[in-house]
């Protein structure tokens, strides 16, 4: 009789958590063990210690981050102990008791300046603080971790609060919408990722990719494509970055005009091929009810 290899999944009610949680549900080799910010505090070393140690995993999945982009602008201290010291102890974790480690990371790491599509082998310039401590917890896993996938992953959208739903919330009251047309990248469906997490998990295959969902847009014609699918009339009106920051109350972090990535690692080490964005966006409001 084979041993169920158990998983334990950090930020397990996110977007990607949920999407791993869905793609193992059926698999019965491996064991989804949930944690969230109720049940494992990752910035507490003695802890992690103690729960993986309790779990003996087979690997860890490195989910919880501070993403919410503006609050990490003021709420640094609290951003670098959850996006770079929860790396840091999770990879200590992880080489301690002989576990895996996949962790997510984010195209915030580069500065948005480039004209063509950022590979791995690219250096990172991040401007924002959710960006710069998430570079942070890239290298600490890298220091501390023995067997460790980074995959950095852009305009990730799931079950949860994302972009697609907000669009389609303010598609419910407004006839016309203003959505920023300089910022580029690639739309991402947490049902993609999760897909290539498990694809790589099993393997030895290790390092840092990116992975994100073929091709790029930019969020107003996104949005467009959004409603489209989803039958609405809504207008979309086009704005500079400029302008939208004009009308927001608060910090506002920087955000990179062009971050689409490159998957250079996945087809240079592996056949696997993420979907076109726009097959992705046109499955998640197939699966959505209105």
């Amino acid at each position: 009789m084979s041993v169920v290899k158990k998983i334990i999944v950090t930020g397990c009610n996110g977007q990607l958590g949920r999407a791993i949680n869905k793609i193992y549900q059926d698999n019965t080799a491996y064991e989804c063990v949930n944690t969230d910010v109720g049940e494992l505090d990752i910035t507490k070393i003695d802890e992690v210690d103690r729960f993986v140690a309790d779990v003996k995993p087979y690997a860890i999945i490195n989910c919880a981050a501070h993403t919410n982009v503006n609050g990490c602008e003021t709420d640094v201290d609290n951003a670098y102990r959850i996006n770079a010291i929860g790396a840091r102890n999770m990879s200590i974790a992880a080489t301690r008791y002989h576990a895996k480690l996949m962790h997510i990371s984010t195209d915030y790491v580069f500065d948005g300046c480039a004209s063509a599509p950022y590979t791995e082998f690219d250096s990172p310039n991040p401007r924002a603080v959710y960006g710069k401590t998430k570079l942070a917890g890239e290298n600490f896993v890298k220091e501390f971790a023995r067997e460790y996938f980074i995959i950095r992953t852009a305009w990730l959208y799931g079950d949860g609060k994302n972009f697609v739903r907000t669009m389609l919330g303010l598609a419910e009251k407004h006839d016309r919408v203003t959505v920023v047309g300089d910022q580029f990248g690639s739309p991402t469906s947490a049902d993609e990722l999760a897909r290539v997490i498990a694809y790589l998990l099993p393997t030895d295959n290790f390092g840092l990719f990116h992975g994100t969902c073929e091709g790029m847009t930019n969020w107003a014609d996104f949005t467009r494509e959004i409603y489209r699918l989803a039958g609405k009339g809504t207008v979309v009106e086009t704005v500079t970055t400029e302008e939208y920051d004009k009308n927001c109350t608060g910090v506002v972090a920087p955000r990179p005009a062009y971050s689409v990535l490159e998957n250079y690692m996945l087809k240079l080490t592996t056949d696997y091929q993420f979907a076109d964005w726009q097959k992705a966006i046109a499955e998640y409001i197939k699966d959505l009810s209105f």
